[in-house]
């Protein structure tokens, strides 16, 4: 293989080229295509008496809006759509204020009856660092909105993670401004729950500590998932973030509350699917595996297709 170019020095340069290089060369390109081809994140829904094919998105919200380029077919399905399905409605914004309400902590808690005066002051440091704020100011929200908010900065720090150009909420945005419905599987009592008052909170307090003084076990965490995201590798997520041997503080430890929450969602997903044309965008980790979105919809009679070129 000879790489060709204009200038005479380079092509002189590239003639030169040992044949353990170039071998290198045409290995690493295979494996580039490898990875494209296995890059699997859309599905087809359709049978079980949908009037229509409906389409699910794996995302990840770490993950910028120009990777949507390189999954073939996905604005094409989207076109064909008239409805978006995803897990919580962003655009609600009453919901979201009634959130935001839900991470206060109730007047009589203090969080520094829960911390030694040194584990206090370490949090109260590592939160000014980060988030420009203390704990004096930040002292009211519930230490697993807390967490969040210091989780999410690292991700901004260490894999660029942007919000605002996340994958994960491109298309409710797009819908949102063109007038299609989007709705959302949780209502907003079940993901204030989930967020905020599902571990008890001393866990929560846990959570707290552990993200302030491991914040790199937080950032491997994402990274890996990262990774396996953009090469499709879906049931690899799921086992992944159940394992024991990866638990960190956004770990799912009771890892069967998102099994029975998938099972709720097959319900909640029914009549969308039987009247079709739904776009449905759910975050990776909850579709893969013998317990994920895409096993059940087969259980329940579903076929499930992956879209390719």
């Amino acid at each position: 293989m000879i790489i060709r170019t204009r200038d005479k020095e380079q092509r002189a340069k590239t003639y030169h080229f040992r044949p353990r290089r170039i071998l290198l060369i045409c290995l690493g390109s295979w494996l580039l295509t490898l990875g494209s081809i296995h890059a699997q994140v859309l599905y087809r829904i359709s049978g079980n008496s949908a009037a229509a094919p409906s389409y699910v998105l794996a995302t990840n919200r770490i993950v910028d809006m120009t990777f949507l380029d390189t999954i073939p077919n996905v604005f094409k399905c989207y076109a064909a759509c008239n409805k978006v399905i995803t897990e919580f409605a962003m655009q609600d914004y009453e919901a979201i204020a009634a959130l935001r309400q839900t991470a206060l902590l109730p007047d009589s808690v203090r969080l520094s009856n829960f911390y030694s005066h040194d584990q206090y002051l370490e949090i109260d440091e590592a939160l000014r660092i980060n988030l420009g704020m203390g704990l004096d100011q930040l002292g009211r929200m519930k230490p697993s909105y807390l967490a969040e908010m210091y989780r999410n900065e690292l991700l901004k720090k260490w894999l660029n993670y942007d919000e605002d150009r996340s994958m994960e909420t491109f298309f409710e945005k797009v819908a949102a401004q063109s007038n299609i419905p989007v709705y959302g599987l949780d209502d907003i009592g079940e993901t204030m729950y989930m967020l905020f008052d599902r571990e008890p909170f001393h866990w929560q307090c846990e959570e707290l500590k552990k993200v302030v003084e491991h914040p790199e076990k937080e950032v491997r965490f994402e990274r890996s998932l990262l990774d396996m995201y953009r090469y499709g590798r879906l049931s690899d997520m799921a086992y992944f973030v159940k394992s024991p041997d990866n638990q960190t503080s956004l770990s799912f430890s009771d890892y069967k509350v998102y099994a029975q929450r998938n099972q709720q969602w097959v319900k909640r997903l029914t009549p969308y699917l039987r009247e079709g044309k739904a776009f449905i965008t759910l975050n990776a980790i909850y579709l893969g595996g013998e317990d994920g979105l895409l096993a059940q919809l087969k259980a329940a009679g579903y076929r499930v297709k992956a879209v390719n070129r």
